[in-house]
């Protein structure tokens, strides 16, 4: 099998944990961030676009307030932990900002608990101001909302939450830099007879088996968490590596499959979310279409308010509602753009006419083409 390499990535979310990012005394590793951003603003003028999921604002805060001398004394209370956060955030922030001005590329702040990625409607808004992001040529930092997320904060959730960002925005490509270079099928610091797995095509048993737990008490991973964003990812049409990101310029690494272990993706982004919405819904509405929505839809259009000729049922914007022909048939299934109320008043009208119609701008589409499948 070739070489596997980031380089061909299209939408690359870019995972760090704590232990990466910060020292045994607290402060930001600011030559290794430099380092990394450096690797990363190489492969995004190549046309990549950029994610990064990063930890740290807690092992960063919790120094910044004085809480027990060191970032890895004791562990934290809960509130301790989110009053970290909320400290540690700031200053988090800031050196991303000022490492990726450096190379006059801006950067923008997201914070997201585990509900925004499972809640239609918070799903679709994140989804929505990543991608508005990435447009605008915006390498968006991510993390958690530990200030609010508690049980994020007693459990660690950036490894699925990396994966789970992936799944959202449709990316190819998520990498999770940690203290180690892959997956092994034993504990290397115990057993000398270990030895690292290069590729990995179907997450079982067996391998669940393989993984440890975190070594350090600022990471709130681990060899577990990993194996679980991994099976989301490959669910997603996502492929996923885990590599050892303690060296300066961690993602030259990645320019082959020697240094990681890599999850192979199962199937393409958007087969995948397509499969989400066809099989994995419940459906609180009907949308029932003409004969000529219907032909538009067989041939990979978006449904527009034009076609839509009854309303049945109540949803909010990002509730999946079923499509039906005029003979009431199913034909396909999607995301509604408009909850049933507003596509009531604009069903039958032209796109153009949506405005005047509502009193704001939205989308043009009832139903847009990503947010669709044909049934």
């Amino acid at each position: 099998m070739a070489a596997l390499t980031i380089r061909d990535s299209k939408r690359l979310v870019i995972k760090i944990g704590s232990a990466l990012l910060v020292d045994d005394e607290g402060d930001l590793r600011s030559q290794w961030i430099n380092a990394l951003v450096s690797d990363a603003v190489e492969m995004y003028n190549s046309g990549t676009e950029i994610i990064i999921v990063s930890s740290g604002a807690i092992a960063i805060g919790r120094r910044i307030l004085g809480l027990s001398g060191g970032p890895r004394n004791r562990a934290l209370k809960l509130e301790e932990s989110q009053a970290s956060a909320a400290i540690g955030q700031v200053r988090l922030a800031h050196a991303w900002q000022e490492a990726l001005e450096k190379h006059h590329i801006r950067a923008a702040q997201v914070l997201l608990t585990t509900e925004d990625t499972e809640n239609r409607r918070r799903y679709l808004n994140a989804r929505s101001t990543i991608t508005t992001l990435l447009k605008m040529g915006v390498i968006p930092v991510i993390n958690e909302n530990d200030t609010v997320a508690t049980e994020e904060i007693r459990f660690g959730d950036n490894d699925r939450l990396a994966a789970r960002v992936a799944q959202m925005i449709s990316a190819d490509t998520c990498v999770i830099l940690t203290d180690i270079d892959g997956l092994y099928t034993a504990d290397p610091l115990i057993d000398p007879n270990a030895t690292r797995i290069s590729s990995v095509d179907t997450i079982n048993d067996q391998l669940e088996a393989m993984a440890g737990t975190t070594s350090n008490e600022d990471g709130s991973g681990g060899m577990v968490t990993k194996i679980e964003a991994a099976r989301i990812t490959m669910q997603a049409g996502c492929r996923m590596a885990i590599g050892d990101g303690r060296t300066l310029n961690p993602l030259k690494a990645f320019e082959s499959d020697t240094k990681c272990t890599w999850f192979m993706a199962q199937g393409e982004p958007q087969s995948a979310r397509k499969l989400w919405i066809a099989a994995s819904l419940n459906p609180v509405g009907t949308m029932f279409v003409d004969s000529g929505a219907a032909q538009a839809l067989a041939s990979g259009k978006s449904l527009l308010p034009a076609g839509v000729s009854k309303i049945d049922g109540v949803f909010f914007r990002g509730d999946p509602v079923i499509i039906r022909d005029e003979n009431g048939l199913e034909i396909a299934r999607g995301l509604s753009a408009y909850s049933n109320e507003d596509a009531v008043r604009i069903r039958g009208l032209k796109s153009s006419e949506i405005e005047k119609v509502l009193g704001f701008r939205g989308r043009e589409e009832m139903i847009h083409r990503d947010d669709l499948v044909i049934t």
